[in-house]
């Protein structure tokens, strides 16, 4: 299946929904970033379908040229991007206070996962089943 890639500020970003416990939310700026190890997402967004760091959640932390956070990895039901579906998947879950409109960032855990084709000339990702 292939989204579209919006260029927002000269940056790749796509829509992406998570679904958790019965609820989703549907994102709609999740940037795309291969120099990123993991994907994250933000905290804000998230918790209107009820995640929030529960006792049995581990503690991590990311790095990058947004600075360093503190995060919770939660095992969330699903994740739909590209028309396909990965069911319980950790992710990390963070505030996200970049200073930018990104409501996540989609690293290169899933970027691998899917087997991402990023096709800038026609603004596509596409990928095949995880």
């Amino acid at each position: 299946m292939i989204s579209t890639i919006k260029i927002i500020d000269s940056l790749p970003f796509i829509e992406l929904s998570i679904h958790f416990r019965g609820s989703s939310v549907f994102l709609h700026n999740v940037l795309v970033d291969a120099g990123s190890a993991t994907s994250i997402l933000k905290l804000e967004l998230v918790e209107k379908i009820g995640i929030k760091a529960e006792p049995e959640d581990c503690i991590g932390s990311v790095a990058g040229v947004g600075g360093k956070e503190f995060v919770f990895i939660k095992k969330i039901d699903s994740i739909e991007i590209c028309g396909f579906r990965m069911n319980n998947i950790g992710m990390d879950i963070g505030v996200m206070d970049y200073g930018a409109d990104i409501d996540g960032i989609l690293g290169m855990d899933i970027l691998s996962r899917i087997q991402a084709v990023i096709d800038l000339e026609s603004s596509t990702i596409s990928g095949k089943p995880a």
